[in-house]
């Protein structure tokens, strides 16, 4: 999708009539076949969507007819998404009923490796949800904010077990097969970019540890990272930074109908840049947005997903109307952000990949909400990495959030999984 953004814009500016034609009929085919809209609606009948998909499908055939755009909106060939693996391998994990693949895409190199991990199932993915999802509910994690005390502690839900599975059917023999387990942890260490597919994609990979066992953590061994798929690190540029960079920080400590966030006004001080009530204007103008607000999915149609402000809810059908190619680093310090909807296991549509499909290169989010004191201290260290590095794009903000997030653990302590799991990077 992101790389399809790209092209949407090289032929918005050199065939802007049949683009804008595209645009619009590529609106209309999506509103007509939306679940929200009437059924008795005069553009929801069969025959109305099937006219919009044939003259979609005869604008594509016109563009396609151009010089340059051949391949225009058509699906990567397999040596063009090898190129994806520019920072390091690429694991991408499929899930089965009866066992569980890894694919390697590794750097310089043409074919694909395939790693059967027998140990792994469907049946155990799904368990292994369930049990993160008991543990967010005792927790009562599901949005970030000020809880109300009072009810009497209970013993979390241990979701040690689940980790531990991870590692020993998943992440552990992927890391032997990539020969890493040899690594020294106090050297430089190597990345690795999960695609998680199916049951797989709400499983926290990047926390796969047997945490009984000494050096028996991922993050031991390896930086991670996320990506919805590999189009998407694809359309990515690593970019230098500004010396200054333009950081847009948009805040709201307090939102109608949702619980208050005190700490955010902590959480922005650290970034000294300005708010603006014109968010996507302004988002435009920035190299990169820091959002710490309240956020929301909408399962029924993602792309209305978005994040709470004063004046209205800003979504992604919205951002992804705007050009943000080669932006920068989104911070999502929000609640909801990477997570999908705990019925929809393989939506893969969530508004930190939004965010990365919209043209930000690097994508932080959650994956459930945070400890609303622990979002100013585990940004303060990532900016402060990135500041040291000078760049992004190759890495950078997975090794920030890497090293935030390993501050936090030693804070707070490596049992409070529900504190420190959630933090993850997408992107390059």
């Amino acid at each position: 999708m992101a790389g399809a953004y790209a092209m949407r814009d090289e032929l918005a500016s050199s065939h802007s009539a049949l683009a804008t034609r595209l645009q619009t009929t590529s609106e209309q085919l999506h509103h007509a076949s939306s679940v929200s809209s009437p059924s008795n609606s005069a553009t929801h009948t069969p025959e109305y969507r099937h006219r919009l998909a044939r003259e979609y499908t005869n604008l594509l055939a016109e563009a396609r007819s151009l010089p340059g755009f051949e391949d225009f909106l058509q699906p990567k060939k397999a040596d063009a998404l090898i190129q994806a693996a520019r920072n390091g391998p690429i694991a991408v994990i499929n899930c089965h009923e009866e066992h569980c693949d890894a694919l390697l895409v590794l750097p310089g190199q043409a074919s694909v490796t395939h790693l059967a991990l027998t140990s792994f199932t469907e049946k155990k993915a799904r368990h292994a949800r369930s049990e993160i999802e008991a543990l967010l509910k005792h927790k009562k994690l599901r949005e970030r904010g000020v809880k109300i005390k009072g009810e009497v502690s209970k013993p979390d839900p241990d979701v040690g077990p689940v980790l531990a599975d991870l590692w020993n059917d998943v992440v552990k023999p992927v890391l032997e097969c990539l020969g890493y387990l040899n690594n020294d942890p106090a050297k430089d260490l190597p990345h690795i970019t999960w695609c998680p597919t199916g049951a797989m994609t709400f499983l926290p990979l990047h926390a796969a540890g047997d945490y009984t066992q000494t050096r028996s953590r991922v993050f031991d061994y390896v930086i991670s990272s996320y990506t919805p798929t590999l189009t998407a690190l694809l359309a990515s540029t690593p970019t230098q930074l500004n010396r200054a960079p333009r950081v847009l920080a948009i805040g709201q400590p307090s939102t109608p109908g949702c619980l208050p966030l005190p700490g955010v006004v902590k959480e922005l001080e650290g970034i000294k840049a300005p708010t603006a009530a014109a968010a996507l204007d302004a988002m435009e103008k920035c190299d990169w947005v820091h959002m710490a607000c309240h956020a929301h999915q909408n399962v029924a149609d993602p792309t209305k997903s978005g994040f709470f402000l004063h004046g209205g809810t800003l979504d992604l059908a919205t951002i992804t109307q705007r050009s943000f190619r080669n932006k920068g680093l989104a911070f999502l310090s929000a609640c909801q952000t990477a997570t999908g909807d705990e019925k929809l296991p393989d939506e893969a549509i969530h508004l930190a990949s939004g965010m990365l499909m919209a043209g930000y290169s690097s994508v932080i989010g959650t994956m459930w909400s945070v400890v609303d004191e622990d979002a100013p201290f585990v940004a303060d260290m990532v900016y402060e990495q990135l500041m040291k590095d000078g760049k992004i794009g190759n890495g950078e903000a997975g090794r920030a959030i890497h090293e935030a997030v390993g501050g936090l653990r030693e804070k707070v302590g490596e049992k409070e999984y529900a504190r420190w799991v959630p933090y993850i990077h997408i992107g390059s």
